[in-house]
């Protein structure tokens, strides 16, 4: 492959202090390839949003390091490499209904990212019009306010906002869940011919695996903070290793009602790992397959390949 367009190094995101000081991120390595779309899946409360914002710079992080590029973008930086950030990574939000300023009109939220530019108010409007086109919504919806339009037309604009910047990289946190399911494969399809037309690098975040096999090239399963296995996403799929990737493989509901009436549903129960005594170690058991287990449970996976 080639050089990682982002990379994340023995990352941990901590949240409280003293006794009440818990980390969210543990540890957690990853590389994402340019045009590519990553995914990050997990069940709530495992830290797969938390791994976005702090991507973005919303949650600082307590340890290691994010390169984007081979530039640093964590900790401290200048305020004109902030400033240019802004332009190269954008996010998608998962409620279409609360990430929108309900006060403002169309036109507003959207330009608000271009604010700083230099230009006329002739120059924002011809670059929303032609944002919310590229979405497939019309110049005119510029005028209304978001309450006026339906869940899948507000996570539109919401595409158009992180759009109108040209990004590089975009930070999708769960862009189509609170969605309908009539709306969901639209706007999935519209992030891939965006993704086409543009270059974009995707972190896609979801607990929705079928979506993850959809759109996704490759997936990391994230449990209480810390990436368990990593994989092409076809490969997750056909030969998952780690324990808790298989039981949110086993929880998929099936379109046949006598398949979905029969099958079983694998509870993990990381009771079962004992890492009191052997470590777990992050390897690379097959090309591109990384999982997370100690000596014992390596060996198992090998067998299990």
């Amino acid at each position: 492959m080639n050089t990682p367009f982002l990379s994340l190094k023995q990352v941990s995101v901590c949240f409280g202090h003293g006794k009440k000081r818990f980390n969210a991120v543990n540890n957690v390595s990853f590389d994402v390839y340019r045009g590519e779309t990553f995914g990050i899946v997990g069940e709530s409360g495992s830290g797969k949003t938390t791994i976005g914002r702090a991507i973005i710079r919303i949650n600082p992080i307590s340890a290691g390091e994010i390169v984007l590029n081979g530039e640093r973008i964590s900790g401290s930086l200048p305020s004109k490499q902030k400033r240019a950030l802004t332009r190269r990574i954008q996010m998608i939000f998962q409620d279409p209904m609360s990430s929108l300023n309900e006060r403002a009109k169309v036109n507003y939220i959207v330009a608000e990212g271009l604010s700083r530019d230099k230009g006329t108010a002739a120059g924002r409007d011809e670059a929303v019009a032609a944002a919310l086109m590229e979405v497939g919504l019309r110049p005119e919806f510029a005028t209304r306010f978001p309450h006026e339009f339906s869940g899948g037309q507000r996570q539109r604009i919401g595409i158009a906002r992180a759009l109108i910047m040209r990004p590089e990289l975009v930070i999708a946190d769960e862009p189509i869940s609170a969605l309908d399911v009539s709306i969901r494969a639209q706007v999935l399809n519209l992030m891939r011919k965006l993704q086409k037309q543009r270059g974009l690098t995707y972190v896609f975040i979801s607990h929705d695996l079928s979506v993850m096999r959809f759109i996704c090239d490759r997936v990391a399963a994230i449990h209480h903070g810390r990436i368990v296995e990593l994989a092409g996403a076809e490969t997750l799929f056909t030969r998952p290793l780690h324990p808790y990737t298989r039981s949110l493989l086993s929880a998929i509901p099936l379109p046949d009602p006598e398949h979905e009436r029969h099958k079983q549903v694998l509870v993990y129960d990381e009771r079962i790992h004992d890492y009191s005594v052997d470590a777990p170690l992050w390897v690379e058991l097959d090309p591109g397959h990384f999982v997370l287990g100690n000596q014992q449970e390596l060996d198992k996976y090998r067998k299990d390949l």
